[in-house]
């Protein structure tokens, strides 16, 4: 594999893959690119208009097209996937051909073994449903679905049903992601959490679901309400954390949270938790 991929990179190269942008400049660009404009909605809030052509970026562009051609010959099944979702492979690998397909492949293997009915039914989930802890409601500045999590009301349980749960429950968000956008924003609520609701395998495994098989789908991650507490449990996950998720994590101190969240979230979208507008609704009813 490293071989064929290696020649047909070098083959495709071009002078813009050679330039040494810090990863905060290599976001700042991809945001100008994907937000160009805005319209304005009956309500008076703004929507932006999302370029999602895979037009916009050459080398994205060369360089999805031999993944394809490779993952493809791999595993049939990939012919099934849309271009989008390679490419957010791609980029959660630096646009390294050999590693995003690499973990393509491995993602497809995982959905077959995962899931092999192509879902996964509420029956299966009642435990992690009953807590009522996961909430959808809203987009933000930029159109991206808002997900609450509430985490004085997990508890620890069945590793495997959880486990389950969170594959439900990221499937769930994925499908209520507007078209041409990819990713998702969450605020993650930790009032009232203690010892109780300390889960570190549930944590790890989620954290695992999320960065290796559901890519560039987090764009954000508001941690608000934090007690002292919960840093003990943040030491053991936080290793486990790559830097690309880092980077989207962000730790609200209570006095800034009303004007963090309405710097990036118009106020009739905010969920109604924070001083919004809008009521939660359970993940299980989006």
């Amino acid at each position: 594999m490293a071989t064929q991929l290696s020649r047909s990179v070098e083959r495709n190269a071009t002078p813009k893959e050679k330039s040494e942008w810090t990863e905060e400049e290599e976001e700042e660009e991809e945001e100008e690119k994907e937000f160009k404009e805005c319209v304005e909605e009956p309500n008076g809030s703004l929507t932006p208009v999302i370029d999602d052509s895979l037009e916009s970026n050459e080398l994205e562009k060369q360089k999805l097209a031999i993944m394809r051609a490779f993952v493809e010959g791999e595993d049939s099944s990939a012919k099934d996937v849309d271009d989008f979702m390679l490419r957010r492979f791609l980029r959660a690998r630096d646009l390294d051909i050999e590693k995003a397909s690499a973990m393509f492949l491995k993602y497809l293997s995982w959905r077959r073994s995962a899931i092999p009915d192509g879902f996964i039914s509420v029956s299966e989930l009642s435990t992690n449903l009953a807590h009522n802890k996961l909430f959808m409601q809203g987009v933000d500045k930029k159109g991206r679905p808002i997900v609450v999590g509430f985490g004085n009301r997990h508890k620890q349980g069945n590793l495997e049903e959880f486990i389950r749960f969170v594959i439900f429950a990221l499937d769930k968000i994925c499908s209520r992601i507007p078209r041409g956008q990819e990713k998702f924003v969450c605020i993650g609520d930790l009032q009232g959490w203690g010892y109780s609701n300390s889960d570190i395998r549930g944590y790890r495994a989620a954290l695992s679901i999320l960065q290796d098989y559901y890519p560039e789908r987090l764009g954000k991650l508001y941690i608000v309400h934090v007690p002292y507490i919960f840093m003990t449990a943040w030491k053991m996950v936080y290793p486990f954390i790559d830097k690309k998720t880092k980077n989207k994590i962000s730790f609200v101190e209570d006095k800034k949270l009303n004007s963090t969240l309405l710097d990036d979230i118009d106020e009739s979208q905010l969920p109604d938790a924070y001083g919004g507008k809008l009521s939660l609704v359970p993940i299980q009813d989006c």
